[in-house]
């Protein structure tokens, strides 16, 4: 099965000025911030407009923008019940030592954040984005509702960044195990009522599951008496448990990049590589969005490692700078990237091209209200993406699954 779409984006778009100053205006300027019904209403016509322009370019495919939210994780674990929102924690010593995106936030001034903590049993009793998927639907015939896309984040989210043991209560649960089945459970629910509503394309954004190729985070492992490498394997069985129990025509694919905070500011570096065969063989998603636009990233040679089946969305095209690629170069990337791939299946590049590749920016515009690459705006956003969808329709036609 071939990606949804040739031409894909990865979701979060920049905020116009006024929905930012609602968000302010609302004091909604926190991840797990409550909603206004005033503010809900500056989101919905914000959505409006942004679906209309998507529409009006013929980007795929179509999201809200994650206009609702404040960052790309927020809304869906402090949803459930069992959970509780802490605030305030301290980054030196309430986070795993090592933890890249700690240092990241100390070298931008920030000694503080919040999470959410299991101190109960967690329950799924409310469906957390299904307003948002409403309010995009909405503006669409169902007809269309397949070329839309809703985010999410990953099971392990919280468990990865809190110190070890603290992600839950020992009243609530007494090993990782309980408290990962309860946490899938969740997302089964939250799934089938999406489902039920009509979405057919989830995407995960697990951006910390790339911190298993830096040192910092292995070596904060070690030094906290975990083996990285298992942590791994055990995070690679809590995203399969979630999509155990997932529709079988739902679309979920998982994007895996090295961070995107404000100002171009990425939270490590490094290849694929180190994690590679294990995360493209034994994670039971459909299709990875893969970072690729600079160096930063390494090569394609890890790619050699996806088996026949799985699909790669390849992000050739940079959030995080104003310049706009060239399209001949990215082109002849995708190319590379598919020798690569053809060589790893026995298969011919062609044949990869035709059926397993897609592209995309390398990450979503704006992963947090405040987000932006350095130089970039709005009209530079809209730029890339009609890129992008040139750069799709440069390879594979008018067939762009749109």
């Amino acid at each position: 099965m071939s990606p949804p779409f040739r031409a894909e984006q990865i979701g979060s778009l920049m905020r116009p000025p006024d929905l930012l100053a609602a968000r302010s205006a609302a004091g909604a300027t926190t991840s797990y911030s409550k909603i206004s019904d005033e503010l809900h209403r500056a989101t919905e016509v914000a959505i409006g407009r942004v679906v209309s322009k998507q529409v009006e370019l013929g980007i795929r495919p179509i999201t809200s923008g994650e206009y609702g939210r404040d960052k790309f994780y927020s809304g869906f674990f402090e949803q459930l019940e069992g959970m509780q929102v802490v605030k305030d924690i301290p980054v030196v010593d309430g986070f795993r030592t090592g933890f890249p995106t700690v240092t990241v936030l100390q070298r931008l001034g920030v000694s503080t954040r919040d999470s959410v903590v299991a101190v109960d049993k967690i329950r799924h009793v409310e469906s957390a984005y299904l307003s948002e998927w409403k309010a995009l639907s909405a503006l669409l015939p169902p007809a269309r509702w397949r070329e839309c896309k809703l985010t999410m984040p990953p099971i392990t989210h919280i468990h990865m960044q809190m110190v070890v043991g603290t992600a839950y209560s020992a009243s609530a649960y007494s090993c990782d195990e309980e408290y990962f089945q309860d946490l899938a459970a969740a997302y089964a629910a939250e799934w089938q009522i999406l489902y039920d509503g009509g979405l057919r394309s989830i995407q995960i954004d697990d951006p910390c599951l790339l911190f298993f190729v830096s040192e910092e985070f292995r070596s904060g492992c070690s030094t906290d008496g975990v083996d990285p490498d298992a942590l791994l394997d055990q995070y690679i069985w809590a995203h399969n448990l979630c999509l155990a129990g997932k529709p079988k025509d739902l679309h979920v694919g998982i994007h895996l990049c090295r961070g995107n905070m404000v100002g171009s500011t990425h939270i490590i570096s490094g290849s694929y590589e180190r994690i590679a065969k294990r995360i493209f063989s034994r994670l039971n998603y459909d299709t990875y969005y893969l970072e690729y636009d600079t160096e930063r990233a390494g090569d394609f040679q890890p790619l050699r490692h996806l088996p026949i089946g799985k699909n790669v969305v390849l992000g050739v095209v940079s959030t995080k700078k104003a310049d706009l690629e060239d399209i001949e170069e990215m082109v002849a990337r995708v190319y590379a990237a598919a020798e690569i791939i053809a060589r790893g299946q026995n298969r011919t590049v062609a044949d990869v091209v035709d059926t397993s590749l897609g592209v995309s920016p390398q990450c979503g515009f704006a992963s947090m209200s405040q987000g932006g690459g350095e130089g970039m705006s709005m009209d530079l956003m809209w730029k890339k993406l009609v890129l992008v969808k040139e750069l799709a329709h440069r390879i594979w036609g008018e067939n762009q699954g749109a």
